[in-house]
């Protein structure tokens, strides 16, 4: 240690060694400016002395000026290195040089900036009282006193590139007590850092705050062998928090000179040693702007390893080596909360999954919740999850006792929060808004315009908002998806209220709920448009997740969330999804009926959507009632002649035919038809649909020659009024086809069908559904005349379309399954029908339910199948449990509920059980001519089988009359010539033959 006599030794002898570089000041301007400093200090000097002497009652003393230093003085001390003899020149003097070293600081080396910073701070600390010869020597001074400054250690003047790290001057944060996984992120991070000494080694960590970035970095330095000394661990959330690092670093290499120097010249200190020095590790953690370390970083370039941490996904420098960290996997995420919850000992670990789920596999929320959770004994696993589903805030922002209160999850984003704030308030609004709908996959649609008012009539695309938030990790773009992510903790903390955080205030939550329902009805597309549907699918986790994080609230809120599950219901209910259609669709009509009433249009227009859902889903029983009540509130308050009216009664018709009550549709359906007629006109699109929906009805019936004719002139009007390619046009001449068909004039249906799909495939394109619809109803026709070969392919085409348009569990890909089974089946490939019936029953009974009527007619499919293969006992059992099924789901009366009376009879026939037939066989043709009539095709097939069983029985004479009374039905419906009718006739003259 040196006196203050050696240490003004050292400044004369500093002033002799800048001589060269300080000759420019030797000038009157520059001791002008000296003498200007001088009188300052004086002026100030004089008037703290006022101050104080007025504060104790006594008269201050009067000004006595600086003496002041003349251009010969201060050329000699500079050229000879003497020390001025004053105490305040000598302040003076080293002030001057100091700022003009400011001034200057292009012509001065990094180690003269440092040098002259030391010099200033001992100058002022040193202060001699007494005089100094042109040598600098000066009187022996005695040892500092108390409160004095300590002396200069003689290292202080020693150039930075000489000074060496002392031992233990490392100060790398600790490594996590519990860390998991990452050995992929650190394999990188170490490659990342392990260029030779020419390379620019910068490695940036970034990712959403709590993912682990520190911890990270920590980890590596604790436990890989890296090579680098000293390690210097810097936060730099803030520049001023640079300067303090730096600052704290030059403390460490030499203490002495933090009593003498300011933070900037210490900090200043640090960055030149790192500058002239190589092997060191910088880690510069949390940064959030990076102008902050841009200074630092063009300094320090090249001379050592430099990681960088933080929220910014920012291209920090050319060559830097970026690294996204993500969340830990869901079984490194359970271990690490297994392993902190069990610190004290064991415990129930039942629903770490869930939490771990819930958290979002976030680190910090993980630890944030193992700490918790190791400390409180008395909350379980699922009490946790609980308190984070009711309480997601405080959840968040609770922490383990003895745990920084700091380091909570809703901490850590609010100041990320606040920053974002700064540059881009819009940038919060737009993720509280964000926070309503699922996490993944956010269609970017989502993200347009909600930060506008309603009425502003500015369009934006919010880029530069989206762009805000994906730099601090707050989303993820996914570009080639035109859609984002953000973490599903983030989301709920941002939707969660607090009054005591600006950012997420009550007003505020509820403001962004809102626009989040606005922003999400108003970008729902046309549902019955197939160009439309993949947006539909892709907005379906977002009306979830909307739908289930709200709550009963405002009306005009609950009115249009209920517009919204409307529509998704009629989506998903033509997309064959009928669970989860009648789940949006019950509770739309619930709240319309609380909102807007039970009579309101809207209200009555989803108890019809509703009604509708339940007959696609099989449960006509319960549609049916909806339908009555709608009919009949639509009546009383639109008036019988209301287009909605007309459109109730026309949908309880098709729910009547649905359920097999045909004889009750046909008469709804004609008054619809007349009425329609009436109010609307018969070229009206509304009443050529109900005319060919009267058609259907009367095929339905079997009145199969009243049927055509009605479809005949629905399709000249349809062709007249809407045009030829219109989409109703190409329906009513499909339904011609299939109605040319039932009567048994398939070459007259199948030209029309092949029509039809040409015009379609022009028209719609390859792909639409209707199209689809049409090739499978050609490859049915071709079936139906015997060509098979020429079905099958069609079959196969469409199945693999409608698997690639519509998904595989579609109800119509479903059909078109069990349609190429069938196919199969009658070309005698039996060993590849049953594989696809069993295929489509087992689909079907997932997709739609055990009880769905489609699933009843692929379980009598398979059996039929199993007994064409000669597998009749195992055919009986499924055809029984079909004909329990229907009876109790569709009734004992429905068509298909006949269909499998009669199909059970025939499976018993097979097996020699003849006697059990007959009776089986008796019922149903009683009950067909029943329900469908005498002349029906169903009921004619039933009278031909019940002949078929006599005869095979041995009862010629019961089976004779029967056949008698079939050829006489075929003769009046089907015609003398026909096919079937001459076929019939023969095999009787036969049997009358053999009768004798």
């Amino acid at each position: 240690m040196v006196t203050a006599s050696k240490g003004r030794a050292e400044l004369s002898a500093a002033l002799r060694a800048l001589r060269d570089e300080v000759a420019g000041l030797t000038n009157p301007v520059i001791v002008e400016k000296a003498n200007k400093i001088l009188r300052h200090d004086a002026q100030r000097a004089h008037r703290d002395a006022e101050v104080a002497a007025r504060g104790k009652g006594v008269r201050p003393r009067a000004y006595s000026p600086p003496q002041e230093i003349t251009v010969k003085a201060f050329s000699q001390w500079v050229n000879k290195g003497s020390l001025p003899p004053a105490p305040d020149q000598l302040l003076g003097v080293v002030r001057v040089m100091y700022n003009e070293r400011n001034g200057r600081a292009q012509s001065l080396s990094p180690e003269l900036h440092d040098y002259w910073c030391g010099l200033y701070r001992a100058a002022k600390h040193s202060r001699p009282g007494t005089g100094t010869d042109d040598t600098g020597s000066a009187e022996p001074q005695p040892p500092p006193t108390a409160g004095q400054a300590r002396p200069i250690p003689p290292e202080a003047f020693k150039p930075l590139a000489e000074v060496d790290a002392p031992p233990g001057i490392d100060n790398p944060d600790a490594p996590p007590p519990w860390f998991v996984g990452r050995t992929s992120e650190l394999t990188r991070l170490d490659t990342a850092l392990s260029g030779d000494g020419e390379q620019v080694v910068v490695a940036a960590v970034h990712g959403l705050g709590g993912v682990g970035k520190s911890s990270l970095v920590a980890q590596w330095i604790a436990t890989w062998a890296h090579g680098t000394w000293p390690v210097v661990w810097i936060r730099a959330d803030t520049a001023q928090n640079v300067e303090q690092g730096l600052a704290e670093f030059g403390t460490r290499l030499q203490p002495m000179l933090a009593e003498v120097l300011t933070v900037p010249d210490l900090a200043e200190r640090g960055m030149q040693w790192l500058a002239t020095h190589t092997g060191w590790l910088l880690v510069l953690d949390n940064v959030e702007n990076p102008a902050d370390i841009a200074t630092l970083s063009a300094r320090v370039r090249g001379k050592g390893r430099v990681v960088i941490t933080g929220r910014l996904s920012f291209p920090w420098q050319p060559g830097a080596t970026v690294l996204s960290l993500d969340v830990l996997s869901a079984e490194e995420a359970e271990h690490l909360l297994v392993g902190l919850a069990t610190a004290l000992g064991p415990r129930d670990l039942d629903g770490v999954a869930e939490l771990c789920a819930a958290l979002g596999y976030l680190p910090l929320a993980i630890e944030q919740a193992g700490a918790y959770l190791g400390q409180d004994r008395f909350t379980t696993i699922r009490g946790y999850l609980k308190k984070l589903t009711d309480q997601p805030g405080p959840t968040m922002d609770r922490s383990a006792v003895g745990a920084d209160p700091k380091r909570t999850i809703a901490r850590i984003w609010r100041v990320t929060l606040d920053r974002i704030a700064d540059i881009d308030p819009a940038a919060v609004e737009l993720l509280q808004v964000l926070a309503w709908y699922a996490s993944d996959r956010i269609p970017i649609t989502l993200c347009h315009n909600i930060n506008n008012d309603d009425d502003s009539g500015v369009e934006t695309d919010g880029a530069a908002t989206l762009a805000v938030l994906a730099a601090y990790s707050l989303i993820t773009p996914h570009l080639g998806s035109e859609s984002l992510s953000i973490h599903r903790l983030v989301q709920t903390v941002a939707r969660t209220p607090d009054t005591t955080d600006p950012h997420r205030r009550p007003e505020a939550i509820e403001h962004a709920h809102h626009r989040a329902i606005e922003t999400l009805h108003t970008r729902l597309p046309d549902w019955q448009n197939p160009a439309a549907w993949p947006a539909w699918r892709a907005l379906l986790p977002h009306i979830d997740a909307l739908t289930s994080h709200t709550t009963a609230g405002k009306d005009s809120v609950t009115a249009t969330l209920a517009a919204i599950r409307n529509l998704t219901g009629l989506f998903l209910n033509g997309q064959g999804l009928h669970v989860n259609a009648l789940t949006h669709l019950q509770i739309a009509v619930t709240d319309r009926e609380r909102v807007l009433g039970t009579d309101h249009p809207n209200t009555l227009a989803s108890r019809n959507n509703l009604a509708s859902a339940y007959e696609s889903a099989g449960r006509v029983a319960e549609a049916i009632p909806l339908y009555e009540r709608t009919l009949t509130d639509s009546e009383r308050v639109l008036g019988e002649d209301h287009p909605n009216t007309l459109a109730s009664r026309n949908n309880l018709a098709s729910a009547y035919e649905s359920a097999g009550r045909v004889a009750e549709a046909i008469p709804l359906y004609e008054r619809t038809l007349t009425d329609s007629e009436r109010v609307l006109g018969e070229d009206h699109p509304n009443t050529l649909a109900s005319r060919n929906n009267l058609a259907g009805a009367y095929e339905s019936a079997g009145r199969v020659a009243e049927a055509i004719p009605l479809h005949e002139r629905t399709l000249t009007d349809s062709e007249r009024v809407l045009g030829t390619d219109h989409p109703s046009t190409l329906t009513s001449r499909n339904n011609l086809a299939l109605a040319y068909q039932s009567a048994g004039r398939v070459r007259e249906a199948i030209p029309v069908y092949e029509r039809t799909l040409t015009d379609s495939e022009r028209v719609l394109g390859e792909d639409h559904p209707d199209t689809l619809a049409s090739r499978n109803n050609l490859a049915s026709a071709y079936k139906s005349a015997g060509r098979v070969a020429e079905a099958i392919p069609l079959y196969q085409r469409t199945l693999t379309d409608r698997e690639r348009v519509l998904g595989e569990d579609h109800p119509s890909t479903l059909t078109s399954r069990n349609n190429l089974a069938g196919a199969y089946e009658s070309a005698g490939r039996v060993a590849e029908a049953i594989p696809l019936y069993q295929r489509t029953l087992t689909d079907r009974e997932r997709v739609l339910g055990e009880d769905h009527p489609d699933t009843l007619a692929s379980r009598n499919n398979l059996a039929s199948a199993y007994q064409s293969a000669g597998r009749v006992r195992e055919a009986i059992p499924l055809h029984e449990r079909t004909l329990t099924d229907s009876e109790r789901v569709l009734g004992e009366d429905h068509p298909s509920t006949l269909t499998s009376r009669n199909n059970l009879a025939l499976a018993y026939q097979s097996a020699g059980r003849v006697a059990e037939a007959i009776p089986l066989y008796q019922r149903t043709l009683t009950d067909r001519e029943r329900v469908l009539g005498e002349d029906h095709p169903d009921t004619l097939a039933s009278r031909n089988n019940l002949a078929g069983a006599y005869w095979s029985a041995g009862l010629v004479g019961k089976a004779i009359i029967l056949y008698e009374q079939i050829l006489a039905g075929r003769e009046r419906n089907l015609g003398l010539e026909h096919s079937s009718t001459q076929a019939l006739r023969d095999f009787l003259a036969v049997l009358q033959f053999w009768n004798g």
